[in-house]
């Protein structure tokens, strides 16, 4: 057979042994799939989802019945009091941003549990100056509790929130661009736990991006009060064209909605200009999507180990976000890396990605994403911050027919050295 891709027969030999290699990782996969399948399915007849909720709104929109009930199947499926499921979310960090200011005060005190947050979040706490409008201008301030030996410090944690004016705790999910191991729901809640002991009153946010529907719970089933994601990422399904959610305690989810809009309107306008069907629709899709996303992660991590280089997490071990990390060891290797992934998109193919001062970085980044949805990481992408260690990124696979290609077509680039 004549394939129209230029791959050569020993990476498709190598990706032929990866998968043989790889039949128990994927099973598990699956099995979490049908699992989270299940549960979405009841959620939504649960909530007896009709054609009529795909109407959208215009204007305020007021009385959007799609975008209501929408709020109630998030609500179930995280195990919550409320949510709040917008297309007026810019992205993730804005919502956590939200979510963030809705549940502090000017005097009140931040602590993330597991060191620096993510990039962008930088300038949303003060850390670092990106403008005007930072919680500590507002007069919140922020601590950080420092890894200890590449995990979390839960004696650390302790200590750090027994000041009664900690009245509030950001869990990371994800690695973000840190090398520590993403956080697994179990951990999550371990972390909870701790924060509970020491200071019942503060309130638990999780920024939980990249890992919905990778497990069969989630941080708001462990003693979570809050979550909050993309929906171009896991929960969209691939198919929502913007927008973020945040579930958890009714109060944190008002208080996120008065930020969105403003105190009186809150979670009451916000048209939905008729995409209500791409977020069912996106949603119903997700934990399959998610599945497909996690093979093409897992097999990304055991071809790029039989090529010689350190993956984390490793292609055997069991996964809690989506994203795979691949050292390569130096500048040159991440282009190419990126330059094969963008060869193998459906969308832009034919773009060579280059490093670039993006908004809310420290340093230039290379993203390579030939994506429907722009920026859409549950799509395949891999993005890198060009510092040392020289680590890629890798995420997304709409199908893992399709992500697997582009890892090959990858693996290609790193072999014409």
């Amino acid at each position: 057979m004549n394939f129209p891709l230029q791959i050569s027969e020993r990476v498709r030999a190598l990706a032929a042994q990866a998968e043989r290699e790889l039949e128990e990782q994927f099973a598990r996969v699956d099995a979490i799939a049908q699992f989270n399948s299940q549960r979405v399915l009841a959620a939504f007849q649960k909530y007896r989802v009709a054609e009529s909720y795909f109407a959208g709104t215009t204007g305020y929109g007021y009385d959007d019945l799609g975008r209501d009930k929408l709020d109630e199947i998030y609500a179930e499926l995280f195990g919550t009091e409320d949510a709040l499921v917008r297309l007026q979310f810019v992205n993730g960090t804005h919502a956590i941003t939200c979510a963030l200011f809705g549940a502090l005060k000017a005097g009140d005190v931040l602590v993330s549990a597991v060191g620096a947050p993510y990039d962008t979040l930088l300038g949303v706490v003060g850390a670092v100056d990106k403008g005007h409008g930072s919680l500590r201008d507002y007069g919140v301030e922020y601590r950080q509790v420092e890894l200890k030996d590449n995990a979390p410090d839960r004696e650390g944690l302790a200590a750090a929130v027994r000041d009664p004016k900690v009245r509030a705790v950001l869990i990371q999910r994800s690695k973000g661009y840190a090398t520590r191991a993403s956080l697994s729901v179990d951990e999550i809640g371990e972390l909870c736990a701790i924060v509970r002991e020491n200071n019942p009153s503060a309130a638990i946010l999780v920024d939980n991006c990249y890992g919905e529907f990778v497990e069969e719970r989630e941080p708001t089933h462990v003693g979570a009060d809050l979550v909050v994601g993309s929906l171009i990422k896991n929960p969209g399904g691939g198919l929502a064209p913007t927008g973020a959610y945040i579930a958890g305690r009714r109060d944190l989810v008002e208080g996120a909605a008065m930020r969105l809009t403003c105190p009186g309107i809150g979670k009451e306008c916000g048209s939905t200009l008729g995409n209500n069907r791409l977020l069912y629709q996106g949603l119903f899709l997700a934990p399959h999507t998610v599945a497909q996303a996690l093979k093409t992660a897992v097999f990304a991590a055991r071809l790029m180990e039989e090529l010689g280089y350190e993956t984390e997490p490793k292609s055997d071990a069991v996964r809690h976000d989506i994203i795979q990390m691949i050292h390569l060891g130096g500048p040159e290797a991440v282009k190419r890396f990126c330059k094969g992934i963008q060869s193998g998109a459906p969308v832009d193919s034919y773009v060579t990605p280059e490093p670039w001062d993006m908004p809310g970085y420290d340093c230039p980044v290379i993203m390579a994403a030939g994506a429907f949805i722009q920026g859409a990481s549950i799509e395949l992408s891999a993005d890198a911050p060009m510092r040392e260690p020289y680590t890629v990124y890798l995420q997304g696979g709409l199908t893992y027919e399709s992500g697997k290609t582009g890892i090959m077509l990858a693996a290609e680039e790193l072999l014409r050295e």
